[in-house]
């Protein structure tokens, strides 16, 4: 499998498959939202895309980066989201990296979503599709954020066959600049981030499903993508 990281900056060339890394927290949520019953996730190009289809679709849960804020019903944290019942809704997420970064690589033919949560069944779901080039997309910090690295290589061993645990990569995002400053906007008590967040980022392969993004119309829509069984 011929494998490169790039930032979203990079992707001028978008390879047949693509997988976007937010470890936190963006696809994170996104797999709680599944795990509590979502039946989709819509992935908003814009703050004024995902009110506006909030305001179209009263029932529909809108969630953001950062503090809340009216028009949105709850806030990108793993904690907070994962005691909402979502059993049959839709969601609509927007983010200032996740979200972004599959808008940035949408001409891709097979085109995941992935953080730590779904590791295993992306890596499984990659193999099983046997395409010989993947291009992951780092969207931290320019390309640069260490907790999206070490989760796309640890996707990348698994996918490739390496047999290699998380250990060492966990540790990797556990000590990453966007961990610390999780950790300490939870102590100073920031609206929207969850003293219980990070520690829920960095639970692999928790979840059997990988998740798959595609156009539906005029949206990108994010699905799971149940794999039957998974080795670890």
């Amino acid at each position: 499998m011929d494998v490169r990281f790039v930032g979203i900056a990079e992707l001028t060339r978008v390879q047949s498959v693509a997988v976007v890394i937010d470890v936190l927290r963006a696809f994170t949520v996104a797999a709680w939202a599944f795990n509590q019953g979502a039946e989709k996730i819509v992935l908003a190009e814009s703050l004024d895309e995902a009110l506006a289809l909030k305001e179209r679709h009263p029932d529909w849960v809108a969630l953001k980066d950062g503090p809340p804020a009216p028009g949105f019903d709850t806030v990108n944290s793993p904690a907070l989201l994962k005691s909402i019942d979502l059993a049959g809704r839709t969601v609509v997420q927007k983010t200032t990296n996740g979200t972004v970064g599959v808008h940035a690589a949408k001409d891709a033919s097979l085109l995941l979503c992935a953080s730590f949560v779904v590791a295993e069944a992306t890596a499984q779901l990659l193999q099983a599709h046997g395409d010989p080039a993947v291009t992951f997309v780092v969207t931290g910090d320019d390309g640069q954020a260490d907790e999206d690295l070490a989760c796309a290589q640890y996707i990348a061993g698994r996918a490739t066959g390496t047999d290699i645990g998380a250990a060492d990569f966990l540790r990797r995002a556990a000590e990453s600049r966007a961990a610390a400053d999780l950790h300490d906007g939870a102590r100073r008590g920031l609206p929207g981030v969850h003293v219980e967040d990070v520690a829920l980022c960095l639970e692999a392969d928790r979840f059997p499903f990988a998740m798959v993004a595609a156009p539906d119309g005029p949206l990108m829509v994010l699905r799971p993508h149940a794999i039957s069984s998974r080795s670890r």
